[in-house]
């Protein structure tokens, strides 16, 4: 027998298990205990171990994602920290971009530190711009913080020094000594954590990981504890924002790179599928409890970024949140899930989200304490969901409770019929994430159309065909194990990693030094491959790069891709070339007669993984039989109307559904409109068209 693997992927309303073993897949879904986050997964574990019939000795791997570092920063409850920066920059990361995000809201509030101001100190130290020493180190001083820090009752410290990504000496001398008075307390060097260029976003990267840091540690060490201690004899690997496994260790020295990783996993999923189906232009749409996340995926590869914001206060607006420089698969996360909250605002209108209900206490129709409607609830009063078979019939949900919240919140306020006011709520949410993801393709000069929408968790398939309308795309792909879908993507992951250096080099034909950069390449290569192949000894190591690049006189820089091989004095030309055609792309033009840069280098090391097999053609369609009709809400007809009702376990590849249809599952549901047919796909995927 192969050896099982089990992914688990904690969200903010549920907590998600899938199993592989033996080519056959095993999925669960539990509600999250955002107390003890680990008794979920252990009540998740016991129940997947019930249904497949393994045992603990039977698991080769375990594969975890969560969203508990977020969910840290976002409610503020870190640890006690302190940031030491060099001496006179103790509130730049207070001062952050001087900028307003919302210039014409005079009561517009900037997201406070994560540090308060007393407890954020200078020492004398200094390096220049090119890593030369201007002022050593003056360790006296760090001696003489120790009294002030543990008297303070710190339990974490971010050390950030300027220009320290170019040589993080002063840092780690700072962290010797500040170790051995402070025996326990955890440790961030900015030069670890995020050696880049601009000291805002690196000392702003360094406290958001120390701020986390103690919290997983703590939680990953409970969680490695409980698992042994039920005979999981198996490693436990992480992962990561960039879509990557790594170690547990890496994980709990870098926390901060795991705050987008049950998102990133997703889109692993969706990338995967669509080099499955060989679909070159793909929308990812995950919608979960909480939030909503929308991707877009070329030639089978999602878009990477490294700069991300957590916790945004202000309607999730740019430049509201604290920025991070940890490698993210970039996408655009909203407050749209099936636990958010709708309401009427002072000028009638209705309003969904961000805030949700989350697990505890949950939407209206849980039965468990809420009391406000949310998203999930008018799916149930709209006839979208079965309230008698709600999470495989694990949670009954109340069809009275959805009802009377939808219709105290936005029914009487708005003097709408109980029906119109769900619509209502409905039609919003999905207005909501159908702009997010036009403004997520504007920016990055993408269009939507034509595009193969993937859509998964358990709300996207709920949504994803009136979504689908909205943007004018044509086709929808709801894969096998939907309502699960971030934690498949976890099983497909490579294990990876990736560096990054802050270094500036002119591609001018004077200037750039080809064996400056093979040997920048040849040191970052090692540091990745020491955490990869401590994962996955035996992998074949593929390497991909990518340079910061920018005219020279610019204050920002677009990511390029490098090719493979070693730099030559040919290279520039080549690096030239590839920058203009990136920026043509991005802006439309290019700008004659100024020389290119580089600002900063990164390199991902990850294990190869075996080609996915193409997807076979699509057989003739055959006609699928539904077990019952139930009433659902039609939006031409304003009304509720009988449609049948088909199980996900009765159909078979080649079936064929016309709309409207409903079609349910354990863990979600996929509603098929009249102006759509499904059918199910060789890969056993569901594939709604337009018709």
């Amino acid at each position: 027998m192969d050896k099982a693997r089990l992914a688990v992927d904690i969200g903010g309303t549920f907590t998600d298990l899938a199993l592989e073993a033996n080519g056959k897949r095993t999925s669960v879904k539990v509600l999250t205990t955002p107390r003890a986050p680990e008794e979920g997964v252990l009540t998740g574990i016991d129940e997947i171990l019930k249904a497949s019939g393994l045992k603990p000795a039977d698991f080769s791997l375990i594969i975890h994602g969560t969203t508990l570092a977020t969910n840290a920063i976002i409610e503020r409850k870190g640890a006690k920290t302190a940031l030491v920066v060099t001496e006179g920059f103790r509130d730049s990361i207070e001062m952050a971009f001087e900028h307003r995000f919302e210039q014409y809201d005079i009561f517009m509030q900037k997201p406070t530190p994560l540090v308060a101001r007393d407890l954020r100190f200078g020492v004398p130290e200094r390096l220049d711009g090119r890593g030369n020493v201007l002022i050593p180190l003056d360790e006296a001083a760090v001696r003489a913080l120790a009294p002030k820090l543990k008297a303070a009752g710190i339990e974490a410290i971010a050390i950030g020094y300027m220009h320290a990504y170019l040589d993080g000496t002063h840092e780690r001398r700072t962290r010797d000594i500040l170790s051995e008075l402070l025996p326990g307390v955890s440790i961030t060097l900015s030069s670890e954590v995020s050696p880049e260029i601009r000291e805002y976003e690196r000392w702003s990267t360094a406290v958001a990981n120390a701020y986390v840091q103690p919290v997983m540690d703590r939680y990953l060490g409970r969680l490695d504890k409980a698992l042994q201690e039920r005979g999981f004899a198996c490693p436990l690997f992480m992962i990561t924002s960039g879509g990557g496994l790594t170690a547990l260790d890496t994980a709990r020295k870098f926390p901060i790179r795991l705050v987008e990783s049950g998102p990133a996993g997703g889109a692993i999923l969706a990338a995967s599928l669509a080099k499955q189906c060989g679909l070159d232009k793909v929308l990812s749409f995950d919608m979960g409890g909480t939030t909503a996340k929308i991707c877009l995926i070329d030639d089978g590869e999602p878009q990477h970024s490294r700069t991300f914001e957590v916790a945004r206060q202000y309607r999730f607006m740019k430049g509201s949140g604290l920025p991070l420089r940890i490698p993210v698969i970039e996408m655009v996360e909203i407050g749209a899930g099936g636990g958010s909250i709708a309401h009427v605002d002072s000028l009638s209108r209705i309003n969904v989200g961000p805030e949700s209900a989350g697990a505890e206490p949950g939407p209206a129709s849980y039965g468990r304490g809420g009391t406000e409607p949310t998203v999930t609830d008018a799916n149930v009063v709209l006839g979208r969901i079965d309230p008698a078979y709600f999470a495989g019939g694990t949670i009954t949900l109340s069809l009275d409770k959805a009802g009377a919240a939808v219709d105290k919140a936005v029914g009487k306020p708005l003097g709408l019929k109980r029906l119109d006011a769900a619509f209502g709520i409905s039609e919003i949410v999905e207005e909501n994430m159908a702009n997010a993801a036009r403004v997520h393709a504007v920016e990055r000069g993408k269009e939507l159309q034509n595009r193969t929408m993937i859509a998964f968790g358990g709300g996207a398939p709920l949504h994803a065909a009136r979504l689908a309308e909205k943007l004018g795309i044509g086709r929808v792909m709801v894969p096998k194990g939907a309502g699960v879908g971030s934690a498949v993507g976890f099983l497909m992951a490579p294990v990876a990693y990736e560096v990054v250096r802050s270094r500036y080099v002119q591609l001018d034909p004077e200037k750039f030094d080809p064996e400056y950069v093979n040997r920048l390449f040849a040191e970052m290569h090692a540091e990745a491959e020491a955490i990869v192949k401590a994962a996955a000894p035996q992998a074949k190591l593929v390497a991909t790069r990518t340079a910061d690049m920018r005219y020279r006189g610019q204050g920002h820089e677009i990511t390029v891709d490098l090719p493979a091989g070693a730099f030559t004095a040919a290279s520039r030309e080549t690096l030239v070339k590839l920058y203009e055609e990136g920026y043509a792309a991005t802006f439309g033009r290019t700008i004659p007669g100024l020389t290119v840069e580089i600002m900063n280098w990164t390199l991902r090391l990850a294990a190869e993984q075996p080609p996915m097999p193409k997807s076979p053609p699509q057989p003739a369609d055959k006609a699928a039989t539904p077990r019952h009709k139930r009433p659902v809400y039609d939006a031409l007809d304003q009304d509720l109307t009988e449609i049948p009702v088909y199980h996900r376990n009765d159909l078979s590849v080649g079936s064929y559904v016309p709309g409207p249809a409903v079609i349910t599952e354990d863990e979600t549901t996929t509603i098929v409109p009249k102006s759509f047919a499904a059918r199910v796909s060789p890969i056993g995927a569901i594939l709604l068209e337009k018709v």
